[in-house]
């Protein structure tokens, strides 16, 4: 199984708080309707470069525009029920032969609505319990550390099923564990005021694989891959909330629960995105705790700025790693025109998420780094 990496309304405003990480279909161009189908397309070009700075290696500079996107909807009224398909897709695939700037186009999100419910390859449950309580970051690995949805790697499963009622959400969907009993689980509640603020609690439930060695070819560097098929159900839960006090906006999330450090980016080893773990080298589940604050300003109708920190600590690490992710963001968004953004953000980490080998901007190492970028939405 491969992992994946409308009006100014409370559910508008929640929609749009992670600009950089949200499919871009709520501000789609419209196409027609053609045998009643309605037809959109949707997306953003997107220009960034990023100053790594990290504590134990040079200062690299990277640009690009991979993460430019594009996606089509196609909607419609079938006896009675309201039919949605959308697909989307980025230019973060591998580079070319040559090693040059072409790359190739990547499946993002792929699925079918039937009124309430989701079938396909889109944002997990973890995710949606987070996105309306959250700040925006430019980021674009998914929610940020200190929430149950931290791990980019995770964000969109292969295949899920969401059902909604309301502020209800129950999903279940590809577990990260191949030889799970069932499917990974999450049960999340928003509640939306009027004024703006918003509360949910969410709670998340899995099979873990419990066998697990280390690696033979990684002796003591606390590597652990699976050894057998014994597993155990853990579970976790999340609350958060996010108050809107007229041009400001203050959030607070926090979570606690086994099983979760593989959607949290941070377990047994450590924080380096793909090899963390949810049990220990004895094949115990570790507990994960995490939070975060952030507070966000729109200073004037085209500028807005936001400061936000997160932190997740596990109960039991590997040796040589730090049993807590601590991760700064401080960012400043000019609307220059309708649709069109220029950005930049400062943001700081005590350990690396995503190694070196990753390439490109990819990287999430142990120290600071600083983005700019514009962005046009259509």
């Amino acid at each position: 199984m491969t992992k994946k990496s409308k009006d100014m309304t409370p559910k508008k405003l929640s929609l749009a708080i992670m600009l950089a990480v949200v499919s871009t279909s709520a501000s789609a161009l419209e196409l027609g309707e053609f045998n009643g189908t309605r037809l959109s397309l949707g997306g953003y070009v997107k220009a960034e470069g990023i100053l790594d700075s990290p504590d134990d290696a040079e200062d690299s500079f990277q640009g690009t525009v991979r993460q430019s996107r594009l996606n089509f909807t196609a909607a419609k009224e079938v006896e009675g029920h309201q039919v949605k398909g959308f697909i989307e897709g980025d230019f973060w695939g591998g580079a070319g032969d040559d090693g040059g700037s072409t790359y190739d186009w990547r499946l993002r999100h792929a699925f079918v609505t039937v009124d309430n419910i989701t079938l396909g390859q889109t944002w997990n449950g973890q995710f949606h319990a987070i996105l309306p309580v959250d700040v925006e970051v430019l980021n674009f690995w998914g929610p940020m550390a200190g929430t149950i949805a931290g791990s980019g790697a995770v964000v969109r499963p292969d295949l899920l099923m969401h059902y909604t009622w309301n502020g209800l959400r129950l999903t279940l969907q590809d577990p990260v564990y191949t030889d799970a009993d069932f499917p990974d689980m999450v049960a999340s509640y928003t509640h939306r005021t009027e004024s703006g603020h918003a509360f949910n609690v969410a709670v998340t439930g899995r099979d873990v694989n419990t066998n697990v060695a280390p690696k033979a070819d990684a002796p003591g560097e606390g590597t652990l891959i699976s050894a057998g098929d014994g597993s155990k159900f853990a579970a976790a839960i999340s609350l958060g909330g996010k108050l809107k006090l007229g041009n400001t906006a203050l959030s607070l999330t926090g979570y606690t629960g086994e099983g979760v450090g593989v959607y949290t980016g941070m377990g047994y080893q450590g924080s380096k995105g793909g090899l963390t773990s949810d049990v220990n080298a004895d094949g115990e589940l570790i507990t994960t705790t995490g939070f975060s604050t952030g507070i966000t300003q729109k200073f004037s109708d085209k500028l807005r700025g936001t400061v936000r920190y997160g932190q997740v600590k596990a109960d039991e690490v590997a040796a040589g790693f730090n049993d807590t992710l601590q991760m700064t963001n401080v960012n400043l968004i000019y609307t220059y025109l309708p649709g069109l953004e220029f950005g930049i953000e400062w943001r700081d980490q005590n350990q690396t998420t995503i190694p070196a080998s990753a390439g490109d901007n990819k990287q999430r190492l142990k120290g600071e780094q600083v983005e700019v970028m514009a962005m046009y939405r259509f």
